[in-house]
């Protein structure tokens, strides 16, 4: 009697040297991404500054990195084509070249006009000052669908912000500068801020105990001028007295005790840096209104909107405004002043910062591992994640990790 069932043929896929003892492999990582940057001539408010410097340059192609920059936009740092030309950079004599890259690198946030250069899915990588932009740039922003990260709220791994500190080092210094300056008969009332030999010196009042007061302090009180330091945090005002070395005048920012220094102070500098939206008002047009004529306002927060309610957006080329008699400077890129110095300190933030991304496979991959990041991004391919500019504007404010969940 013949066997009436029909033995099943098994696949060669199922039967082969795959189930045979294999060698043992290891686990290989991602292979690193190249990184398209590219590099505009910045074309607003008298902006110098240059986000990448060609040493910078140098390093990213050398690991093989495509860097595209516009020509002469390292002009005003005095680093010329001929320098990004030899560190390996493509001169671009066009925004179009420059605006196919995927990295978008700006030292200040895009024009409108600048908007329309970009495409979906590119990174835009800039300041965002929120006294210059309204609801008209977001919008645009958001139609474009892109990834815009703020440099100002990236943050690095002990929860700091390097961009805000080393460009506020630099304009703690110049904010002391520039009143002495302004103290002068050229524009004030002829006022050396650290006086002489039975002359006093002048009164700064520096609102703020973080790094620009930091520097701001330590320029005045090296200039010989007789310093005040507001600050709403104790511990702050504790740790600028430790860092400075010696005993300060220090407050709480109690209204009737700043006001009672305004009265007679010969400089006011507001050095209030915001985490997140806009810096807080903590000194009225009442108060100016009662400050002696020829007094200097130095505002350095006036990038977050500012902190003296009579302050107004001013730039290089008309970098001051009077009003109750009182001399305000407001320029929101005081670190332009010096851009060589100021380019090279943004450079050495940023370029790591790139090295890292491309490593992980790109800029939008390593959003997912690093938080810093992450809070730098305000918006994210057409949502706003941003929850200060959507209570701002009235726009509807989307969490990013859930908008990074849903796209993978």
């Amino acid at each position: 009697m013949s066997d009436s069932r029909k033995k099943i043929a098994i696949p060669e896929s199922l039967s082969g040297a795959m189930f045979q003892t294999q060698p043992e492999t290891l686990e290989l990582g991602l292979k690193s991404g190249r990184l398209s940057i590219g590099i505009p001539k910045e074309i607003t408010i008298q902006e110098n500054r240059v986000a990448l410097i060609p040493a910078s340059v140098l390093i990213l192609v050398s690991r093989g990195h495509q860097v595209i920059i516009e020509t002469t936009a390292g002009e005003k740092s005095r680093f010329s084509d001929h320098d990004y030309s030899e560190a390996g950079a493509e001169i671009a004599y066009s925004k179009l070249e420059v605006y196919k890259a995927d990295v978008i690198l700006k030292v200040a946030p895009p024009t409108e006009s600048e908007i329309e250069w970009m495409h979906p899915n590119q990174i835009l990588i800039s300041p965002l000052h929120l006294s210059i932009i309204n609801d008209q740039y977001i919008l645009k922003l958001l139609e474009k669908r892109v990834i815009a990260v703020a440099m100002e709220y990236l943050m690095d791994e002990s929860g700091s912000f390097p961009i805000v500190r080393i460009m506020s080092e630099l304009a703690g210094l110049c904010a002391v500068t520039t009143a002495a300056e302004l103290l002068t008969i050229s524009h004030g009332n002829g006022i050396l801020l650290g006086g002489i030999s039975g002359v006093p010196p002048a009164k700064v009042v520096i609102l703020g105990a973080g790094i620009v007061a930091e520097y701001a302090t330590r320029t005045a009180l090296g200039l010989g001028a007789e310093v005040r330091i507001f600050d709403e945090s104790i511990s702050k005002l504790k740790r600028l007295q430790t860092l400075v070395g010696r005993q300060l005048f220090t407050s709480v920012l109690n209204p009737i005790y700043l006001q009672n220094e305004l009265l007679d102070a010969d400089v006011v500098i507001g050095a209030i840096h915001s985490k997140s939206g806009r810096t807080q008002v903590v000194v009225t047009e009442d108060m100016v209104a009662q400050m002696k004529q020829g007094a200097v306002i130095v505002d350095i927060s006036i990038d977050q909107g500012g902190c003296f309610e009579t302050s107004q957006v001013t730039n290089h080329e008309r970098p001051t405004f009077t009003k109750f008699g009182v001399i305000h400077y407001c320029v929101p890129n005081i670190a332009s002043k010096v851009a060589r110095t100021a380019s090279i300190a943004i450079s050495n933030i940023i370029t790591p910062f790139l090295l890292k991304a491309a490593s992980t496979g790109s800029i939008e991959q390593l959003l997912f591992t690093d938080r810093g990041l992450r809070h730098g991004v305000y918006i994210y391919k057409g949502r706003l994640t941003n929850e200060y500019l959507g209570k701002r504007f009235d726009l509807k404010v989307t969490n990013l990790e859930l908008l990074m969940t849903s796209s993978t």
